[in-house]
């Protein structure tokens, strides 16, 4: 079943309007939650075609917990908005809610290669998806935006929090041992312990979720 937005707003506007949205969308977030059965997780990611002027969005529904492929969807949307530090998801969403729109599973988890709350504003892609979509979403993102921490212990499932301005706004997620870590943070519809749980729960042979490993493939094919 496609998963639609339960309210819509301009994605027309300059950097300083978005921004300004950023802050009036973020009490939206959802802090905590908790899911109970899981069938389906789906992973976003985005790539650009034609010199960046297409933006291809593709969502991979997996099944769970076994990670088998169930959907893919690309879809692919005219670039608006210029790239712009802080306000990926000004660029990008458009394009993935066109992929939402058409799928024919409805998944109960989405993956997002990108941030949540470990946003200046915390709101990044995954808290913006999943306020739009009212769907619990988890940032599960290679690089860090902003924010302090410290060392992670080497092995698979250790973590620290990722600190900004004395507030906890993500986790440092080892996820494979002695591998880099990811940055975990809230989307939506959860809390940090379950975003824990889950992207652990996704990514049981890599450093990256299977969600985001099926996904990244369509996105850049």
């Amino acid at each position: 079943m496609p998963l639609y937005p339960t309210f819509s707003h301009p994605w027309d506007m300059t950097p300083r309007e978005a921004v300004a949205l950023q802050r009036e969308l973020a009490p939206r977030v959802q802090r905590t939650g908790r899911l109970d059965a899981v069938r389906c997780v789906a992973g976003v990611d985005v790539g650009y075609e034609q010199g960046g002027a297409v933006t291809r969005a593709a969502v991979a529904v997996l099944d769970f917990p076994g990670l088998g492929l169930r959907e893919q969807v690309v879809a692919r949307a005219p670039t608006h908005f210029p790239y712009v530090p802080g306000l990926l998801s000004f660029r990008e969403i458009p394009a993935v809610l066109e992929a939402f729109a058409v799928l024919e599973s409805t998944p109960d988890l989405v993956l997002c290669d990108g941030q949540g709350l470990a946003h200046p504003r915390r709101f990044g892609l995954a808290c913006h998806l999943g306020v739009l979509l009212d769907v619990a979403t988890i940032g599960a993102a290679k690089s860090r935006l902003l924010g302090e921490h410290a060392e992670v212990p080497p092995q698979r499932g250790a973590w620290v929090p990722l600190m900004d301005m004395g507030e906890v706004i993500g986790a440092v997620l080892r996820t494979r041992t002695n591998t880099r870590p990811l940055f975990v943070s809230i989307g939506h519809a959860l809390d940090l312990e379950e975003a824990i749980h889950w992207t652990l729960a996704c990514t049981p042979r890599y450093r990256l979720p299977e969600t985001t490993r099926a996904a990244h493939r369509l996105a850049s094919g």
